[in-house]
């Protein structure tokens, strides 16, 4: 079987999400695309025998699609999904899920009320062969029980048009779902303290960050966020447990020595770290599709990122520790 795709979004994520379901992944094909910039997504349809239409209803809407991936402005992504599961298709969302809590609820409602998972987010970490054997380990026991974990998230450097509070919501996002994978419970406070500012930075921006989370069971997890660390793309995590320690390995590269040093490189984009990782997710998204039955990040855990980074953000502007209050997890999304 042969799942048609329709995109909604021909932007650089969304062109690179092209170019995997076309390139990598067998059983997809891109049958419809659409852009608020229609002659690029002309431009992408031709370069893949996909037809170009006018709006993203219409790719929802079209007959030949089966399932969406929504790759769209953010405070488009809920009037998307929500039609998407209106018209009973799969849908893939970048995250966020939807920009406000709200409107994540909406769509776990609907979600609900179609009776079975439609929705996907793109939590990619989850699909990392690092974190995946570090889950692997957690899962098994062998080192007892998560007391502490420590997180960095590091980028060269950001535009002028990145802000404190996107530390949180764009930044730590990923960390925020990836603890609460790992540790399989959920965040219930956030805290933000605001370290000496880096010279290397725009004036509007506090950077580095660093937060502070408490899960249910009581694991504390540090998180430096430091967005103009200069030196490359750096993705760290340890947990700290009962009897060891398990920490993500630093991506694999040649080492050099030459005139009395030893070097290796230091990746600069997220691109080459997750690339392997975002193929994985598309593929194992496409098999759960061709088997009826979802398996990757839901709705309810877009919804809960959306929380925790609301919680976050209000902890950078407060400086004060804030509680996390979800609602109830419906039974569709499991305990």
């Amino acid at each position: 079987m042969t799942v048609h795709i329709g995109v909604i979004g021909t932007g650089m994520i969304g062109q690179d999400h092209i170019r995997r379901l076309t390139d990598v992944v067998t059983g997809a094909e891109v049958v419809a695309v659409t852009d608020v910039d229609g002659p690029r997504a002309a431009e992408v349809a031709s370069g893949i025998g996909a037809r170009a239409l006018p709006t993203g209803q219409d790719v929802i809407a079209d007959p030949l699609v089966d399932a969406v991936v929504v790759t769209s402005w953010g405070p488009t992504h809920a009037e998307y999904v929500l039609a998407a599961i209106e018209a009973g298709k799969y849908v893939f969302c970048e995250k966020p899920l939807a920009t406000t809590a709200e409107d994540c609820l909406r769509i776990i409602e609907a979600e609900q009320t179609f009776g079975r998972r439609l929705v996907q987010v793109g939590f990619m970490r989850r699909y990392d062969a690092g974190y995946r054997a570090m889950k692997q380990l957690l899962d098994g026991g062998q080192l007892g029980h998560p007391l502490m974990m420590h997180c960095a998230h590091r980028n060269p450097t950001v535009p002028e048009a990145y802000h404190s509070a996107m530390a949180v919501q764009d930044t730590a996002v990923h960390e925020i779902d990836t603890i609460r994978w790992l540790l399989e419970e959920e965040i219930v406070s956030a805290q933000v303290i605001q370290p000496r500012r880096t010279a290397n930075r725009f004036e509007h921006l506090a950077d580095p960050q660093f937060m502070l989370f408490e899960t249910g069971s009581g694991v504390r997890v540090d998180l430096e966020v430091f967005v103009n660390c200069q030196f490359g793309y750096d993705i760290q995590c340890e947990t700290v447990c009962e009897a060891g320690t398990v920490r993500l390995p630093d991506p694999a590269d040649v080492i050099v020595k030459t005139g009395a040093v030893q070097r290796t490189g230091v990746l600069q984009d997220w691109k080459d770290r997750f690339g392997a990782a975002f193929d994985r997710e598309f593929v194992e998204w496409i098999a759960s599709i061709d088997d009826g039955r979802l398996a990757g990040p839901s709705a309810w855990d877009g919804y809960a990122a959306a929380v925790i980074t609301d919680a976050g953000t209000e902890a950078l502007h407060t400086q004060r520790v804030v509680s996390v209050r979800l609602k109830d997890r419906p039974d569709l999304y499991g305990s």
